[in-house]
């Protein structure tokens, strides 16, 4: 588990593509990598990815065709930086949200208005994914827990406020207009949302 503190970012180092999957190579010069094992789960760029191998400050990850197919890991280049987390270990604070890795969707960057130093940003969502955002409530983007400040029911978007230390510590700062970014949901949520709608469908008051 996460909980959406990016602890810093890697460079990918090298994109090797094989049958049904791709190998990269993550560099990392701050000490993220220096504590881990084979096996291990790392979040780059939101996405929960397993150490296959590892060496002095790099990190070896395997990305599988479906992965690619819902993330923006599809298109990865060289030199590119990617969010990273370390999986949350327990006892230790929690000063962000439960997130798992597991990316719904992809969202596309509508608005990116600078004010001072912080960013506002709009984002507009899947029609699908939207369904389970709620105002004030959290979303993962690239592995950062953000608040949503507000909500557009008819172009589905929704703004979040990045602060200074957000657009310090992750790439977030790097996105413009059109980008897209990986989408995780609360899964609460989720859960509680597929619930209704499955209930209400019973009893004859909905169509799902």
């Amino acid at each position: 588990m996460y909980t959406g503190i990016v602890q810093g970012t890697a460079h990918v180092q090298s994109i090797e593509r094989g049958i049904g999957h791709k190998r990269i190579v993550l560099l990392q010069n701050t000490g993220l990598f220096d504590t881990l094992e084979i096996g291990a789960s790392v979040s780059v760029n939101g996405t929960c990815l397993t150490v296959t191998a590892y060496a002095s400050n790099t990190a070896t990850f395997d990305i599988s065709h479906r992965t690619s197919e819902i993330t923006t890991l599809e298109y990865l280049s060289v030199n590119e930086r990617v969010n990273i987390e370390r999986s949350h270990r327990s006892a230790e604070e929690n000063g962000g949200h439960a997130l798992y890795g597991h990316i719904e969707s992809t969202a596309r960057v509508v608005s990116w208005q600078p004010l001072g130093e912080t960013v506002r940003a709009v984002f507009q969502l899947d029609e699908s994914t939207f369904a389970y955002v709620f105002k004030k409530g959290f979303i993962g983007l690239h592995g950062c827990s953000l608040t949503i400040d507000s909500l557009d029911e008819t172009q589905q978007t929704l703004t979040v406020n990045l602060i200074p230390q957000t657009l310090a510590l992750t790439n977030l700062s790097a996105l413009r207009e059109e980008d897209r970014v990986n989408v995780e949901i609360d899964q609460t949520t989720r859960t509680l949302v597929d619930t209704l709608q499955r209930t209400l469908a019973r009893v004859g008051q909905i169509t799902v």
